[in-house]
């Protein structure tokens, strides 16, 4: 007796361990360097509430990010810091644009070290013999980069800053260098601004003509696969819920 309920029992824990095999799904988020923290920690309550997924993140430049999906490699949701660079996702087929929304708001900033004397308050200051060093994100792939460039041409500035420029790999590597006093000032969004707030200042808000919405889609390799795509979704349901902009209002990032 005691063996046939010890087989029962093990019956029973086989089929629960294959039914949870079976709704598992793993995806692969690649997500602009700016929101390095927030989806960690997003992805964490993700996994939280729902034991059965498990969220791989990988952070970068926006256009690096494309980059790496044009070459093919697996990802199931994308999240840019600016439209150009999902729209060449969408012209290459590489997201469900009837996913893409857009999930956030962000600022630009221009910063210097905690420590700087600088007081600059506008962009035409940056023509100042005091400030050598500026860093900013490499405009052919970096949205922050991208958006300081446009922020100087509007100014008339960008061709007698140029040779003051230091160009990074992402925002953050451009944040990292103020912080540890490498550059004068930097370009970064104000969300990067406030994760080092202990190591850099925010002179001020660089002045726009446009806003910078940050979108984010399933991709089209992730519909290739029904239990991807299925996790890919709730994933970006997630994103859009209360829960999840609670967690990325707390970074700074603000609603479209």
């Amino acid at each position: 007796m005691k063996m046939k309920v010890a087989q029962c029992l093990m019956a029973v824990l086989g089929a629960v361990w294959v039914m949870a095999q079976a709704s598992a799904a793993e995806i692969t988020v690649s997500a602009a360097a700016s929101l390095t923290d927030a989806f960690k920690i997003i992805a964490q309550n993700y996994e939280k509430r729902y034991p059965d997924a498990k969220v791989a993140l990988n952070f970068g430049a926006s256009g690096a990010l494309l980059q790496q999906m044009e070459k093919g490699a697996p990802v199931d949701v994308f999240a840019s810091a600016d439209q150009k660079t999902m729209d060449q996702a969408a012209t290459s087929k590489l997201i469900d644009t009837n996913s893409r929304v857009n999930f956030v708001k962000n600022t630009l900033v221009l910063i210097a070290p905690i420590d700087s004397a600088l007081k600059t308050a506008k962009l035409e200051e940056l023509n100042a013999e005091i400030i050598k060093r500026v860093s900013l994100g490499n405009p052919d792939t970096t949205p922050a980069g991208r958006y300081a460039q446009r922020a100087m041409e509007a100014a008339n500035l960008y061709p007698a800053i140029t040779p003051k420029l230091i160009t990074t790999q992402n925002v953050r590597q451009s944040l990292d260098y103020v912080a540890r006093g490498e550059v004068d000032v930097g370009f970064v969004f104000a969300t990067d601004a406030a994760v080092s707030k202990d190591k850099v200042k925010v002179l001020f808000t660089v002045p726009m003509n446009e806003v910078i919405h940050y979108p984010i889609a399933v991709t089209a390799d992730a519909l290739t696969q029904e239990k991807k795509a299925a996790e890919a979704k709730r994933f970006v349901e997630y994103i859009l819920s209360d829960e999840g902009s609670a967690t990325l209002a707390t970074f700074g990032f603000t609603k479209p």
